[in-house]
């Protein structure tokens, strides 16, 4: 996933950094402004990033240098809403992951009700790049990371 084809398309480029675009929505469209580095920061600080970037991006105030360069993108439906969508590929990156909005969802355990917060999330991908399989196994990964409790309060730490 985090790689790109090169410009005549004949050599899978390998990335040695983690740039990750994120999708703002501006008065103008969107745009991708994207976070260097981001293996090396914690989730609390890559969060302060989204907000600085997204801000700068509404006010058409980023540098060429914050546009450039990522592996990567994330783009959110949540403060839209929707629950499924296909977020498209921003080459030469090769794949792209999307985020609806969390909801509720209600099942039945048993004779019990619980009530469980679902991420829809889609992944689309180059498939001259990217094996459908390995898609898969990217999105499960990415669920059960997400999921993982003590993952993400190490993200948050830093540690």
């Amino acid at each position: 996933m985090n790689t790109s084809l090169s410009s005549n398309l004949d050599t899978v480029v390998m990335k040695d950094y983690f740039n990750i675009g994120i999708a703002v929505d501006t008065p103008e469209g969107l745009i991708v402004p994207n976070i260097k580095n981001t293996d090396k920061k914690t989730i609390l600080e890559i969060s302060d990033e989204v907000f600085n970037l997204a801000k700068l991006a509404k006010e058409r105030k980023l540098k060429v240098d914050q546009l450039k360069g990522a592996s990567f993108t994330i783009t959110s439906l949540s403060g839209i809403g929707g629950k499924y969508f296909t977020p498209i590929i921003n080459p030469p990156e090769v794949g792209i992951l999307g985020l609806s909005k969390p909801f509720d969802n209600l099942f039945l355990d048993g004779k019990n009700i619980i009530n469980q917060k679902l991420l829809p999330i889609s992944l689309s991908y180059d498939h001259r790049v990217i094996n459908g399989a390995y898609a898969a196994r990217f999105v499960t990964d990415l669920s059960k990371q997400l999921n993982e409790i003590n993952f993400l309060r190490e993200s948050f730490n830093g540690t």
